[in-house]
């Protein structure tokens, strides 16, 4: 079952209109992970439909890395309680490499080296297609030339940026049905952010969905809607704009990690 299908209905007046269907990918319930006596994501609830990039902002801290760990699957972020639903399956409990296999991406906010693998064979590894010439197009899409990088490896030669856009290269190539990406602009110079919403509008154009994870209120200007995050909780969702004008009024470091009340708008 691909997706559920969530009828929205219009009033005018007396009369009610059924205006369209649209397939949910990815739903989340409820979610809650606990360290100790720290609550690290605190009843976080959305969908994200087919197609859609779906913005996470909030200040360092706030929760957002590990709610991507916990929607991806990785170790030690098993939720404590909640349901995440992806195309009409619980992956609640599934692992890393089954949610990979349904079309789930993370890229990370620090990439990791892999020693011993060349490049054009990294950006390649999730590709149903193959073939060298290609992962060097990928790499001219993340505005890196191709001749400086064929012979070179996934390893600590790289700067940060350059592991990044690598990182986001492979993404590309591998055309998930979701890609989950924190902070996809972390560490990229200037010249290269365009080449990065490009690459984010990309997915959305071929039918995939975005977890767009950042601090940055530009960058969360290319979703379509956003979730306001504060200390483990998604504490406001609507339009990027909305979103942004709220964050940029009312939110500061929280050393006392009070959680905000859902129904504030204040």
């Amino acid at each position: 079952m691909k997706g559920l299908a969530t009828t929205v209905v219009v009033a005018a007046g007396n009369q009610v209109f059924i205006c369209y269907n649209y397939l949910i990918m990815l739903k989340i319930e409820n979610l809650n992970l606990k360290r100790g006596d720290k609550q690290i994501i605190n009843n976080v609830s959305f969908e994200v439909p087919d197609g859609e990039i779906f913005g996470v902002l909030g200040m360092n801290g706030a929760g957002k890395s590990s709610l991507a760990y916990i929607l991806m699957g990785s170790s030690g972020y098993q939720p404590d309680s909640g349901k995440i639903i992806f195309n009409g399956i619980d992956i609640t409990n599934k692992t890393m490499d089954e949610r990979a296999r349904l079309g789930i991406t993370l890229a990370w906010q620090e990439p990791a080296r892999f020693e011993g693998i060349s490049i054009l064979d990294f950006i390649l590894i999730g590709s149903e297609k193959k073939g060298h010439t290609l992962s060097e197009e990928y790499l001219e899409q993340m505005r890196l030339a191709p001749s400086e990088y064929r012979l070179r490896q996934v390893d600590k030669t790289l700067s940060g940026g350059e592991r990044k856009k690598i990182e986001l290269s492979s993404v590309l190539a591998m055309k998930p049905k979701l890609a989950i990406l924190d902070e996809p602009d972390s560490g990229i110079d200037m010249l290269s952010q365009e080449a990065v919403m490009n690459m984010i509008r990309e997915i959305k154009n071929y039918g995939g969905s975005v977890i767009l994870i950042t601090h940055d209120e530009e960058v969360v200007k290319t979703a379509d809607r956003a979730a306001l995050m504060c200390s483990g909780l998604a504490f406001k969702v609507g339009k990027p704009a909305e979103i942004i004008g709220y964050y940029k009024e009312h939110c500061k470091p929280c050393p006392t990690k009070v959680y905000p009340a859902k129904g504030d708008n204040k």
